[in-house]
């Protein structure tokens, strides 16, 4: 039997790339913070708080054990993006030896204002290879077998190649990349963004209103990436430009179903409902690099206020729609 891929992170997002891996052909060790939920899901083979009615496939073996990551082909690491220093510190040893590590969150790190690429970097031990994974995808999909198309970024060219091909099965295709730091933006502004798109729907303010608001928000997105080093054309694709739309039109989505709450009437706290909206976290650290650059994102700043309690939905809206009129172009 060949040598595993390692997911770590048992959420939805983490049992569906389980599954997609398998389907791929590999067998998988899915790690779990904690002992008794490794061993039920072993057990039953099902994940009821994540995705409940959605089978886990024979070749997945969870455990909560951190040497059973050891000598593994590739490790996915698909856990929210503000515990990924955490657990990369918790697992260096075990994941020095487990190939290649894949970044599935979407986010800046708080505190830090830190792409997740540079955390692990940091915390990893020296040359180990990292690699980001986004697009358009939801878990119930890609756990059930739906056909779903994501890019992969590796800075060799060479290894995005090769992990894609190594992850990509019957319905889950993998496109590659060289551009991180353009594949990481896409994934961590458009969550953001469909926070707004969400607040435009709950305040019932029309469809025409937020095709407008996708259309200037990746604007934005776009100057935020060259000021990062993020190329157009990255964007453009299943990373920045597919995921902001699967992401600003569905309440599947936990970051527009969030901004949905709020433009309801619901307070940043009760508008969370229990779940992790990942947009939430990172809107203050996007709007403050951005101010940092002197980028002008007035709607990834309009939603940082708002999560944060510094501004209400009626008075940012007010703002917005009072901006002064400039080219498109600009």
């Amino acid at each position: 039997m060949s040598a595993p891929i390692n997911v770590v992170g048992g959420g939805a997002w983490g049992t569906a790339l389980a599954n997609a891996a398998t389907a791929a052909g590999h067998p998988v060790t899915l790690w779990l913070r904690d002992p008794e939920a490794a061993a039920r899901l072993d057990a039953e083979r099902e994940n009821p708080r994540y995705l409940p009615g959605v089978p886990l496939q024979a070749g997945i073996h969870a455990t909560a054990l951190s040497e059973k990551l050891a000598g593994a082909r590739a490790t996915l690491l698909v856990v929210p993006a503000q515990t990924v220093r955490g657990v990369l510190e918790a697992l260096r040893a075990p994941l020095a030896s487990a190939g290649p590590v894949i970044l599935c969150a979407k986010g800046i790190e708080r505190g830090s204002d830190s792409f997740l690429s540079a955390v692990a970097e940091a915390v990893l031990p020296p040359g180990t290879p990292v690699a980001v994974l986004s697009g358009p995808s939801f878990a119930a999909d890609v756990a059930r077998g739906l056909p779903t198309a994501v890019t992969l970024a590796a800075t060799d060219p060479g290894l995005a190649a090769s992990l894609s091909a190594l992850l990509s099965g019957p319905s889950f295709r993998l496109y590659h990349t060289d551009d991180v730091r353009g594949v990481e933006i896409g994934g961590a502004g458009k969550n953001v963004l469909a926070i707004a798109c969400g607040i435009v729907a709950g305040r019932g303010l029309g469809e025409s209103a937020r095709a407008a608001l996708i259309a200037r928000a990746f604007a934005e997105l776009m100057r935020f990436a060259r000021a990062f080093g993020g190329r157009p054309e990255t964007l453009m694709g299943l990373s920045g430009l597919g995921d902001l739309v699967l992401t600003a039109s569905s309440p599947q989505s936990r970051n527009f179903a969030f901004g949905q709450r709020l433009g309801a009437g619901a307070s940043p706290e009760a508008a969370s409902g229990g779940k992790l909206a990942e947009g939430a976290f990172t809107a203050a650290a996007l709007a403050g690099l951005a101010a940092a650059r002197s980028i002008d994102m007035p709607v990834a700043q309009a939603v940082a206020a708002i999560v944060t309690g510094r501004a209400g939905v009626e008075d940012v809206i007010a703002g917005l729609l009072a901006r002064p009129l400039r080219g498109e172009m600009d």
